[in-house]
């Protein structure tokens, strides 16, 4: 029993003895934590130097634009043929992706060899042989009757200006063809295809191996968004976010990159980690000084690594008691084969004697050990070379998404990945370790980097599908310029008829009058009150204006809100709680005993026959108080004050809110002469001729006109621009078939338009997987406020999925981007109908004033216009071009309607005073 535990003594003895000795003479192999973090950290340098447009020519890793957009979505279909050229050997295959979606895919493939003449000749005859082969298949498995789409894997560095082109930089991994550097693979293969003849095929879509394996493992796992190669060669590709890839034009969504990081360290950034053995191996390569680490690395390389140090150790008489085999002397004779075997849990001695027995080597035991010792030492540091570099992807792709922590999947292709027992586990570990702030699941890919050319084929076939569907759901918001000339003429023409007598009770744009004969002039001055209401909340002021001063108003005010049940109750009880508003605010401001004059903000349709006297037409904006419509709103505001008997107003003037913008922004600009609100609702006033009124008495001087636009089309004149989903969302409002136009232009109903094209989509299988959330469906769940902040040139596309993802919706990068095309669609259009309908307006002023040119500007208020990134700009540029004999200014109503009421109110106090005073 002693003996047996003194010979387990000595065998480990000798075996921590055989493992300090190759330890000692491969110290610099050995890499720590450190250096590992220090790796990784150049690595993320080299990756930014290579997405740079000022420094990708010199940079050594080249971050190759792919242009694959998108990984599979489980809904790809269809039957695919792929190429695989990389190796000595080159694979065709026919897959079959079912419609029944995820998991089906049905592949039959032959390999065949390609001659080392070939490899080594030149690049058309390589390609007439790649073409016979393929021709050879399609006849075996007789599938050359239809013409099918192809993906071509081609596992050599290329520079791809798009799907289906790829420019060879460079041959790797013995492939030396002649006339095949710096001209399109993808060209040489149609040419060579067309020459063999009878080969009716399609080639969509070229890929590196990397993508393949990326694209192959994405279909399985949709969270799969790295793919590496860990083989004869070796290479990584990730998702990049779109706005940080110089080279490729748009910001929006994201692009496979192939890194080609096989050329890391080829302008001198690893020296300090290269060793005298990896130099040797490069000088004795067919291109010296590139692809170093690769060279470090991939099982190219990793065989003949190991011999030249077997070698060197023999010669210090370290190994084999000195003696030297002619074998082992001989290039390529130790192979990355023979390491898999030699690092074998069980079994592993036995093979390392037999492999050195192969060399002509006479091994002791402690040989055997040594050994096996530096196969552990070259492949554990190819692992934890791969694992610093991985890791500086991982955290690239964490960072781009300001994750804090990052769950991803790698998928891992390669013979060194597949065949060496202990790489993978050690890969994982030290990834693991180098980033613990990634959940990092590996996974292999089973079918090779082929499979993944068809998988980026179909994924190429589905976003042109779903393109091609997408843009002709959006054409329909796109507004042509005649389509626009002809909202502008419509417009024109019901401006006409809503003036004149004959026409004005059917006219679809009302032309109320409003009873404000001019804007203010500055002289205007008092104290007055004022209300404004027209949406969910309702504001209460006093307003003071000094003497003859511009710029001088001073304003206090309350905000209140009006509950639902109250919006859509009685009417007494609507103007009891706007009474009992404004007695709160009176105690307040301690008013409750001063008469003072009041303009009363009511922003809805009205019919008036005087400033103080104003009928309801018809409630928008969510309002349905019973017993309003038809009925002056100032007599039930006084009937209302009456019931409170608690204070006493002089209502002098009733005021649209558009109305209000206008005398707001004309206090500050005298020409300014049109309101316009672009807001929950849509409207416009204007100064009009008053001999132009009919249905007013007067023909001396002008009015101010509140055109109530928003009802423009309840006629049907333009049912030619409006879509499906107008109609749907006009079908489920309070007021089916009304307010037309303002269903297409204004903030209560865009959100609610994109949300039905949201929903059509969804159900088409275009947009979030095809899957409809409850929250979805709900009415008004997709704010006009989202459309702003969606289409914020500021925002990321991270945060507009953020955005979708406090809607409950789970959005891929390309759903937040067809997301944000169709927020932009519905915006656009708005904001150019508003544009034709302005052009309308301030064209039928210079024509009323006689003029060739019109100098105007625009009082402008809403949250549509104020907070939407590109509405302003869209309506300016409409408004340019369909009206170019008026220059047209923009200035916003910063206090709002309840200024403009008070200024109303003073001028309409003048012009009484005025009207009474003998001339």
């Amino acid at each position: 029993m002693f003996a047996v535990h003194l010979l387990s003594f000595y065998f480990s003895k000798l075996q921590e003895d055989q493992i300090k000795k190759v330890d000692r003479f491969l110290y610099a192999m050995r890499l720590s934590d450190d250096h590992l973090a220090d790796i990784s950290a150049r690595f993320r340098q080299e990756m930014e130097k290579g997405l740079s447009n000022e420094s990708n020519a010199t940079a050594a890793v080249k971050m190759l634009p792919t242009h694959v957009y998108s990984t599979p979505d489980g809904s790809e279909k269809g039957e695919f043929l792929a190429l695989d050229l990389g190796g000595s050997k080159f694979k065709v295959l026919q897959v079959k992706v079912s419609e029944d979606g995820k998991g089906k895919v049905q592949m039959e493939s032959e390999t065949f060899p390609i001659p080392e003449e070939i490899l080594n000749g030149r690049g058309t005859e390589l390609f007439e042989h790649v073409a016979e082969s393929l021709k050879s298949f399609l006849q075996k498995h007789h599938i050359n009757h239809t013409r099918k789409p192809l993906g071509f894997t081609f596992s050599f560095p290329c520079a791809q200006s798009k799907i289906d082109e790829g420019v060879l930089l460079s041959w790797s991994k013995n492939f030396k063809a002649r006339g095949v550097q710096g001209n399109n693979a993808v060209q040489l293969l149609r040419r060579a295809i067309q020459k063999v003849g009878d080969v009716d095929v399609d080639v969509l879509a070229m890929v590196n191996d990397t993508v393949g394996a990326m694209m192959t493992c994405g279909y399985d796992d949709q969270d799969c968004e790295v793919g590496v190669i860990v083989g004869t060669g070796t290479n990584a590709c990730y998702m990049e976010e779109m706005r940080h890839i110089d080279l490729v034009e748009g910001d929006e969504g994201r692009m496979c990159i192939n890194t080609e990081w096989g050329a890391f360290g080829d302008d001198g950034v690893l020296d300090d980690f290269i060793t005298s053995f990896d130099r040797e191996i490069d000088a004795a390569s067919i291109n010296p000084g590139k692809q170093l680490f690769e060279k470090m690395v991939s099982g190219m390389y990793m065989g003949e690594l190991v011999r030249l140090i077997l070698l060197k150790m023999a010669k210090k008489g370290l190994l084999f008691h000195g003696q030297v085999s002619d074998a082992l002397r001989t290039k390529g004779t130790f192979q990355t084969k023979h390491i898999c075997l030699i690092e074998q849990y069980k079994g592993g001695l036995e093979n390392t004697k037999e492999i050195l027995a192969d060399l002509g080597l006479n091994p002791s035991e402690d040989d055997c050990i040594a050994v096996q010792h530096v196969c552990t030492i070259v492949s554990f540091r190819s692992a934890n070379l791969v694992a610093a570099a991985l890791a500086a992807i991982l955290t690239r792709i964490r960072e781009n998404k300001k994750l804090k922590t990052l769950r991803t999947t790698v998928g891992v292709d390669g013979t060194v990945y597949r065949t060496h027992p202990q790489y993978p586990k050690r890969l994982h570990k030290v990834v693991r370790h180098l980033v613990s702030d990634c959940h990092v699941r590996f996974v292999l890919s089973e079918s090779g980097s082929a499979k993944g050319a068809a998988m980026v084929t179909a994924v190429a076939q589905r976003l042109a599908s779903q393109r091609k569907e997408i843009d002709d759901t959006l054409a329909t918001f796109a507004l042509s310029p005649t389509q626009l000339q002809e909202v502008k003429a419509k417009m024109r023409v019901e401006l006409e008829r809503g003036l004149k007598k004959d026409s004005h009770p059917t006219a679809s744009v009302k032309m109320l009058p409003t009873y404000v004969y001019r804007t203010p002039d500055g002289t205007e001055r008092g104290k007055y009150l004022a209300l404004d209401l027209g949406g969910t909340n309702f504001r209460v002021l006093v307003v003071k204006i000094r003497t003859g001063m511009r710029n001088s108003v001073r304003m206090y005010n309350k905000i209140y809100a009006i509950p639902m049940e109250i919006m859509q109750g009685t009417g007494e009880e609507l103007f009891d709680h706007i009474v009992q508003c404004i007695s709160d605010f009176l105690d307040y401001m301690g008013i409750k005993n001063t008469r003072l004059p009041l303009g009363f903000t009511f922003s809805f349709p009205c019919s008036q026959t005087g400033i103080d006297k104003g009928d309801l037409v018809s409630w928008t904006k969510g309002f349905k108080a019973t017993d309003c419509e038809g009925y002056d709103v100032v007599d039930m505001l006084r009937e209302a004050i009456k019931r409170r008997n608690e204070f006493d107003l002089d209502i002098v003037a009733i005021v649209n809110d558009t109305v209000g913008t206008m005398m707001t922004c004309a206090y500050e600009d005298p020409k300014c002469q049109i309101g316009l609100i672009a807001g929950t609702g849509s409207n416009v006033c204007y100064m009009e001729e008053m001999k132009n009124i009919e249905f007013v008495e007067g023909d001396e001087g002008q009015m101010c006109v509140n055109t109530e636009w928003g009802g423009f089309g309840e006629n049907d004149n333009i049912e030619d621009i409006r879509t499906r989903y107008d109609r749907e969302v006009d079908g489920g409002s309070l007021n089916p078939g009304k307010q037309r136009f303002e269903k297409m232009t204004s903030g209560m109903y865009l959100g609610e338009i994109v949300r039905q094209i949201l929903i059509d989509l969804t159900k088409r299988g275009l947009l979030f997987r095809g899957r409809i959330t409850e929250r979805l469906k709900t009415k008004g769940i997709f704010e006009t406020k989202f459309l702003s902040q969606i289409e914020s040139d500021r925002l990321a596309l991270l945060q507009v999925r953020s955005i979708l993802q406090s809607l409950g919706l789970d959005s891929t990068c390309d759903d937040s981007i067809i997301v944000k095309e169709v927020c932009g669609a519905v915006s656009r259009r708005a904001a150019q109908l508003c544009g034709a309908g302005m052009a309308a307006v301030v064209d039928k002023i210079r024509e009323n004033r006689g003029l060739d040119h019109l100098e105007i500007t625009v009082g402008v208020d809403g949250t549509l216009y104020k907070l939407h990134p590109h509405f302003s700009t869209n309506l300016k540029d409409t408004v340019r071009e369909l009206a170019p004999n008026c220059k047209v200014d923009f200035i916003l109503s910063e206090d709002g309607s309840g200024k403009g009421a008070a200024l109303i109110t003073a001028v309409a106090r003048q012009h009484h005073i005025e009207k009474q005073e003998p001339h």
